[in-house]
C-alpha cells in the first residue's frame, strides 16, 4: 500500500495534488522540486500503476515485488535502481532478521517499497523535513538518508553481537563452568546471526562505494547530484567499519567454537584417565578374589584361621597405594 506521497519543493514538503500523477507533474514543472512516494509491501496491482506513471523498468519492478534481493545498485534508461537490507536485532531471543528497502530514483522523484516490520522510513522522512538544507539535493538526498540509516544500525546490530560474543567467550573460558553441553549449539546459532549480517552488509560495498564516487564505477551514476558525494562516502566509511566489524565476529567465533571443542576433547580425555584409574583400582582386588575364587584343594594358605582378613589387608594395602599413584599423577 502507498504510506506516504510528498512533494518537496526547495528543500521544504508543500501542499500538492494527492494523486502523485498530478504531484509528479507539478515537481517537473517547477524545476527544484520532487515528488517522494513510500509503499509498504505493494501487490502487483498496487504498484503496477506506479510503475508506469514513474517509467520503472519491468526487472527492477520485478525484483521490487518479489523483494529477496542481496544490495545492489542498478541503472536503467529512465531510474537508478538500488536495494538495502535493514536488519533488526532481537535482544530477547538474540536473533538477527532483516528486511529489504528498495530505492527508485528518477528525473524529479524517488519511489521506496518497504518490504518486512523492520526500518521504518517514517524517521527518516522526518529528518529530511527538519534539514532542508539536505533535503534541497532533491531525491539523491532520500537515498543518502535511507542508506545512512541502514548503516548507522548496522553499527549499533554490530555493538550488540559484539555483546553477545563476549558473553559467549566468558561461557566458554569459564574456569567453573567451561561451557555446557548446550554452549555448542549456542555458538553455530550465533555464527549464523553473523552470517545473515554479513548477506546484509557484505554486498552493499560496491554500491556504496560507486555512490560516493570512489574508483572507476563512481563516476557513471546518473540521478546522483555531485554535492552529495561526500555524503556518501561518509556512509560508505561507516560500512566499511561494520564489515570489518563483522569479519572480526566471524573470526573470533570460529575462534571460540574450536576452543571449546578442545576443552571438550581435553574434558573428556580426563573423562577417560578417570575411568581407567578407577577400573585399574577394581581390577586388583577382582583379581585377587578370581584367583582364590577357582576352589583348587592346594592352595596357598586355604586352611589358615586369618586368610581372609589377610587377603581383605592386601587389598586395601594396594588399593590405597594406587590411589596415591593416581592422584599423583593427576589421574584422580
Amino acid at each position: 500500500m502507498i504510506v506516504d506521497c510528498g512533494l518537496y519543493r526547495d528543500g521544504h514538503r508543500t501542499e500538492g495534488p494527492e494523486d502523485f500523477s498530478d504531484a509528479l507533474a507539478e515537481a517537473r514543472s517547477s524545476g527544484n522540486a520532487f515528488v517522494w512516494v513510500g509503499l509498504h509491501e505493494p501487490t502487483e496491482g498496487e504498484f503496477d500503476r506506479v510503475a508506469q506513471e514513474f517509467a520503472l523498468h519491468a526487472l527492477a519492478v520485478e525484483d521490487a515485488l518479489k523483494a529477496h534481493q542481496r544490495p545492489k545498485l542498478e541503472v536503467y534508461d529512465d531510474s537508478l535502481f538500488v536495494v538495502l537490507k535493514p536488519v533488526t536485532y532481537e535482544p530477547d531471543s538474540d536473533t538477527v532478521s532483516s528486511g529489504e528497502v528498495m530505492v527508485f530514483l528518477g528525473d524529479s522523484f524517488v519511489v521506496t517499497v518497504r518490504h518486512g516490520e523492520g526500518a521504518p522510513l517514517k524517521v527518516v522522512r522526518d529528518r529530511l523535513e527538519r534539514d532542508a538544507e539536505l533535503t534541497r539535493l532533491g531525491p539523491t538526498a532520500v537515498l543518502y538518508a535511507v542508506a545512512d540509516a541502514a548503516v548507522d544500525h548496522y553499527l549499533e546490530v554490530a555493538t550488540e553481537l559484539q555483546t553477545d560474543l563476549e558473553e559467549l567467550e566468558a561461557e566458554v573460558f569459564s574456569p567453573q563452568v567451561g561451557g555446557s553441553r548446550h554452549t555448542a549449539s549456542r555458538i553455530y546459532t550465533f555464527k549464523r546471526q553473523v552470517l545473515e549480517f554479513r548477506r546484509a552488509t557484505g554486498p552493499l560495498s560496491v554500491p556504496a562505494t560507486r555512490l560516493a564516487g570512489s574508483g572507476a564505477l563512481g563516476t557513471d551514476v546518473p540521478f546522483v547530484e555531485a554535492a552529495a558525494r561526500p555524503f556518501f562516502r561518509d556512509v560508505s566509511d561507516h560500512l566499511t567499519r561494520v564489515n570489518e566489524s563483522v569479519e572480526g565476529l566471524d573470526r573470533l567465533v570460529s575462534d571460540i567454537l574450536s576452543a571449546h571443542l578442545a576443552q571438550m576433547s581435553v574434558r573428556q580425555n580426563d573423562d577417560m584417565r578417570k575411568i581407567s584409574a578407577w577400573a585399574a583400582m577394581a581390577a586388583v582386588p577382582t583379581m585377587i578374589a578370581g584367583i582364590y575364587g577357582m576352589n583348587f584343594e592346594h592352595m596357598p594358605e586355604l586352611h589358615w584361621m586369618w586368610s581372609y582378613p589377610a587377603v581383605l589387608l592386601v587389598m586395601a594395602v594396594l588399593e590405597i597405594g594406587l590411589h596415591r599413584l593416581f592422584k599423583r599423577r593427576g589421574w584422580l
